[in-house]
């Protein structure tokens, strides 16, 4: 019995890693090192990527798994369905003209995951930022959209995580089409409004924003927020 338990547990590490590694080449192919993704080539892909959430769709996160492998498991199906949500309706120019039942896509329930289905909002909200608490959630899950932080062209795994997300956070923030920041005065991304609690648990804004600046930023500096870009973010 235990002999065949652990065969078990091997097959399914196994399969867990080839279906990583398949969305893992996805991303190297068709998404740029800016984030840039190439819609139209990734339809050509489309049965490949659908390889992949067929495993999410019989796959749940295990009570014994770490912190960084939930995290990367759920943020890895977030942007895999909804690069899916766009291959669907491609052509079109901003995930926001996405609509089915006067839904929007991030209350669209069709995401599977482990025999159950999900919309992208309860994902992130009802299971990453519920659960976990980092703000890294937020460069790690990418809303398909030009002032989203930039989608990795990597898959997330339990080993790379951590430095992918501060990566992407330190890219993110130091990015002057994201965020315009000078020691007296910065100007925002949308993001920091909207989810300024995640950002704040253990210091001010502006602590959290020194973590990863090039530029230091005054204590007193004065704060805005950018327009919000809804562009796809599509070659």
């Amino acid at each position: 019995m235990r002999k065949i338990f652990l065969i078990l547990s091997l097959s399914f590490f196994i399969n867990s890693f080839s279906q990583t590694a398949v969305f893992n080449s996805l991303l190297k192919t068709h998404v740029d090192s800016k984030g840039n993704v190439n819609y139209k080539a990734f339809k050509k892909d489309e049965a490949k990527l659908q390889t992949y959430l067929d495993y999410l769709a019989k796959t749940s996160p295990k009570k014994n798994w770490s912190a960084n492998k939930t995290k990367a498991f759920w943020v890895n199906a977030y942007n895999a369905y909804t690069i899916k949500l766009i291959l669907d309706n491609y052509p079109l120019k901003s995930i926001l003209k996405i609509k089915k039942k006067g839904k929007d896509a991030w209350n669209i329930k069709f995401a599977k995951v482990g025999n159950k289905t999900y919309t992208l909002n309860h994902i992130e909200h009802k299971i990453l930022r519920k659960q976990f608490n980092d703000p890294k959630i937020h460069v790690g899950v990418n809303c398909a959209s030009g002032s989203c932080p930039q989608l990795g062209n990597f898959a997330f795994t339990e080993d790379n995580y951590e430095s992918k997300t501060t990566d992407l956070m330190k890219k993110f923030i130091n990015d002057p089409k994201r965020n315009k920041i000078s020691e007296k005065k910065i100007h925002l991304s949308k993001i920091f409004e909207w989810f300024e609690g995640d950002f704040t648990k253990n210091g001010s804004l502006i602590d959290f924003l020194n973590k990863y600046s090039k530029t230091k930023i005054s204590n007193k500096a004065k704060i805005s927020h950018l327009q919000y870009d809804w562009n796809l973010n599509g070659k």
